[in-house]
């Protein structure tokens, strides 16, 4: 769909709603922000049966203000854009789209109210407003850590499933159905829950030779979850971010073709100093 030309009226509106650099522009993603989290403490407070019985009706009288007034900045939103279609199928636009459904939604399926938690993920334009975008450098080289290290992090989670089957079979032969291991895919969920050290006590060894087994899976579990992924992710973010620093280093060092003056941004198209292309 092609760039519409908009018209002044329009042209104001996106300034404020889409714009952080105004005041107008700062001040409506501030107030957008508080509605979202009143909205979404109005959703857990709804959660609570007590309080569910008590002020169901005026909580659902308020998430519908919510939703319409929602529903409204959706829709200026999409008059307002330059490009519809772009914001539409943008991460912004689908999240303001899937914000305020749950509520229609719920008018033939009360179930999906609670859906409405989605709201949240619209707190991701605080990054525009309180200008921390200048930070999703350090989100790429973390992401790039991650997608280095995924084949060695895949032999991990391997290792750690074979690990807690062997624990899982070990225990079931040792403890059995009399102690609550009824069976080995039960035995290999209690070898997960305790080499995690997560430990929920639903089941658990009774016998000495169990509570031996049980004793050795967490220590193992406890120092291979706790360095092994560190050691391989942090090693290699590490080498991405110095990979990453020498790129904006070398960027930072070009001389511009017009005046040969050096110092630019990474990303810069001009130059600071004559304007000239980079």
């Amino acid at each position: 769909m092609p760039i519409r030309q908009p018209t002044a009226l329009q042209d104001t509106f996106y300034t404020i709603i889409f714009g952080t650099e105004t005041t107008a522009g700062r001040w409506f993603d501030i107030c957008l922000i508080a509605a979202i989290l009143t909205s979404v403490m109005i959703i857990l407070l709804d959660s609570i049966p007590a309080l569910h019985a008590t002020h169901g009706e005026f909580y659902l009288q308020i998430e519908w203000m919510f939703t319409l007034f929602f529903t409204l900045e959706y829709m200026v939103r999409i008059w307002c854009s330059q490009n519809r279609r772009a914001y539409l199928f943008s991460v912004y636009g689908i999240i303001d789209f899937l914000a305020i459904m749950p509520t229609y939604i719920a008018l033939l399926v009360p179930q999906a109210a609670p859906l409405l938690i989605i709201r949240l993920f619209r707190i991701l334009r605080i990054f525009r407003v309180l200008r921390l975008l200048e930070f999703m450098g350090e989100a790429n080289d973390l992401a790039g850590a991650l997608r280095a290290s995924y084949r060695k992090l895949v032999v991990f989670f391997a290792l750690m499933m074979i690990t807690a089957t062997i624990f899982g079979c070990i225990i079931y032969v040792l403890e059995g159905p009399d102690h609550g291991f009824d069976n080995i895919p039960k035995s290999i969920y209690w070898a997960i829950v305790t080499i995690t050290t997560v430990g929920y006590g639903d089941v658990v060894p009774v016998t000495a030779m169990g509570k031996a087994v049980s004793a050795v899976g967490m220590l193992i579990g406890f120092a291979t979850i706790a360095f092994v992924p560190a050691t391989v992710i942090g090693k290699m973010y590490a080498d991405a971010a110095v990979r990453a620093d020498k790129v904006r280093l070398e960027r930072s060092q070009r001389n511009c073709r017009n005046c040969s003056r050096a110092g630019h941004d990474a990303d810069a198209a001009y130059c600071k100093y004559c304007g000239a292309d980079m």
